[in-house]
């Protein structure tokens, strides 16, 4: 018995001496330097800086309660579906430390000993772009109306084939820019369609860019963030072609202006490999109103022996999660993702740590599930209506991306 009491006098003793190690200077700051600071600070999408003592301080009781809900920093997939790079994930003992620093009153230690803040590229986070593309004009966007999905071309006069590694979208008004996507046509029908359009650049029927695209360089939505191809593989940028630059435009009731620009990083590998993109998708399904989770499933066949290098699962408001499996021929399960807290305002193409061979013959299934009852705070639809495929953010959409290469025309670096 005696030394059960001495014992708890010891752990209680202890207690406020354990929030006491806990500092910002030794533990906080560098936590809040390696997984928040690229979004929380001067100019970035955050709405307040993390990058001094005073900023963390202020919000530590926030960054505790949603780094405990795992809303913070903003990693979607689920662990151990999928390792992938750059993920943006803490700790079970770095949440509890901060949850513990903020309780203990946010000490902040010997402030003279916090590391030095990570220097970030001003503008372009992977550095100066080999070559910048821009829409030719600001663009001016009417405060009412419905969303716009505007065209903008911009030729390119390279003469010879380019191979891009990587691409950082800047849209130039993120009040108003909801997406960006780089088509590239090679036969000047985007040309044709400008000249008929008075405004600049030009609008189609639906919300496609209306002409015969012969590829991608990427694009921009929110929460995505450039990322760098392996050595050796490329976006193909054919010689001579015009990038038609999609930006679709939210109505914000204000007059809005906007001049995007996107970035461009070469391969400089003597033979590169062009990257290629796939898609698991399903358009046929409307979700009923009244819903809370309506499965939408989608497959894809691999055909040949291939690499897989990334996916981007892709819904919209209503969405809730969405998992991606590959089956091999021999019956041999991979999981590819799954996100299980879906977030319009939160995607992102996910770059596999190493790329994941997939077999000819390998089956992929996907299976996403939609809320469309009055219950879902996204919902955008109040009562709910029967919602089905459509490219308005008020539609829905069930793609599962696949980023691959020909596994008979690349060999990975172990």
């Amino acid at each position: 018995m005696k030394k059960f009491f001495i014992l708890l006098i010891a752990i209680t003793l202890l207690t406020p001496s354990v929030y006491a190690e806990i500092t910002y200077s030794e533990h906080i700051a560098p936590i809040l330097q390696r997984q928040c600071q690229s979004c929380h600070r001067q100019g970035e999408v955050a709405p307040f800086a993390l990058t001094e003592y005073q900023d963390a301080k202020a919000w530590a009781t926030e960054i505790a309660e949603y780094t405990n809900a795992r809303l913070m920093p903003p990693w979607k997939p689920a662990e151990g579906y999928g390792h992938f790079k750059n993920e943006r994930r803490l700790t079970e003992k770095e949440i509890q430390m901060i949850t513990d620093w903020a309780e203990a009153g946010a000490p902040s230690g010997d402030l003279s000993k916090t590391p030095p803040n990570p220097t970030f590229n001003d503008g372009w986070i992977l550095g100066k772009p080999d070559h910048i593309i821009e829409m030719p004009v600001e663009y001016e966007i009417e405060p009412e109306g419905e969303d716009e999905y505007r065209h903008f071309i911009i030729p390119t006069n390279f003469d010879t084939d380019m191979y891009v590694q990587a691409v950082d979208v800047q849209p130039g008004n993120r009040k108003t820019v909801h997406h960006v996507i780089v088509y590239l046509d090679v036969e000047g029908q985007a040309r044709e369609l400008d000249a008929k359009d008075p405004k600049p650049g030009y609008v189609t029927e639906g919300t496609g860019p209306g002409i015969d695209v012969v590829g991608t360089l990427g694009g921009w939505a929110p929460g995505l963030r450039p990322s760098v191809l392996p050595e050796g593989i490329g976006y193909l940028l054919p010689k001579g072609a015009d990038i038609v630059l999609q930006v679709h435009y939210y109505r914000t009731g204000h007059t809005e202006r906007d001049q995007s620009r996107v970035g461009l990083y070469f391969n400089k590998t003597a033979k590169t490999v062009p990257l290629k993109i796939s898609q698991a998708i399903n358009t046929e399904f409307v979700i009923p109103p009244g819903e809370e989770k309506y499965a939408v499933k989608a497959s894809r066949h691999v055909k040949k022996d291939t690499y897989l290098l990334a996916t981007m699962p892709h819904m919209h408001l209503l969405g809730r999660d969405m998992r991606m499996i590959a089956k091999t021929p021999t019956g041999n399960p991979i999981d590819l993702i799954w996100i299980q807290d879906w977030d319009f305002n939160w995607q992102d193409i996910y770059h596999y740590r190493k790329p994941i061979f997939l077999p000819a013959g390998t089956h992929i299934s996907l299976v996403a599930h939609f809320d469309n009852s009055p219950a879902n705070p996204a919902n955008p639809h109040d009562p709910p209506i029967p919602v089905g495929w459509g490219d308005k953010t008020t539609d829905e959409m069930c793609i599962g991306f696949l980023y691959f290469v020909d596994a008979a025309e690349y060999k990975p670096v172990e």
